[in-house]
Formats: structure tokens, C-alpha cells, sequence
């Protein structure tokens, strides 16, 4: 899922739904770090790009220079 998608679905902007998620406070039973930024590319998380680009890892996310690969073929868009 993307920033975008999610602010669409609020009627907000991508900036405040990232504002809002940086201020999770559990951020992995709440899975934050699934939001991504709309070209692939992982975006920030709470914990630290390095500590989501492992979670995303974990669930089968190929990540190369801080983009996930097959992006378009993966990523939820509505």
C-alpha cells in the first residue's frame, strides 16, 4: 500500500498520513512499515529505513538501492 493510496481513501494528503504513522507506537503489530512511497521506493519508518527494509525483507520484499523490485506487480493501488 502506498501513502497515496491510503491519503486518497482519507480524503488527506500523502504527508499527513506519513505524519500520522511516524507516530505509531507499535509499529510492528500495527504493520506501518507496509506503506511505501508510490514509485517503489521504501519511504522512512520510526525505527530507521534499515530496520524497515528488513521487515519488508522478512515478508518477501526484494529491496535494491531502497526501492522495492516488481514494485508495480506487488503494491496495492485501490
Amino acid at each position: 500500500m502506498t501513502y497515496k493510496v491510503i491519503a486518497k481513501k482519507l480524503h488527506s494528503s500523502p504527508r499527513a498520513v506519513a505524519k500520522a504513522l511516524s507516530m505509531n507506537p507499535h509499529p510492528t503489530k500495527m504493520p506501518c512499515f507496509r506503506v511505501v512511497l508510490s514509485n517503489g521506493k521504501i519511504g522512512g519508518y520510526n525505527r530507521g529505513k534499515k530496520k524497515k527494509a528488513e521487515l519488508l525483507r522478512k515478508e518477501g520484499a526484494v529491496i535494491k538501492k531502497g526501492k522495492i523490485l516488481n514494485f508495480a506487480k506487488k503494491a496495492i493501488f485501490n
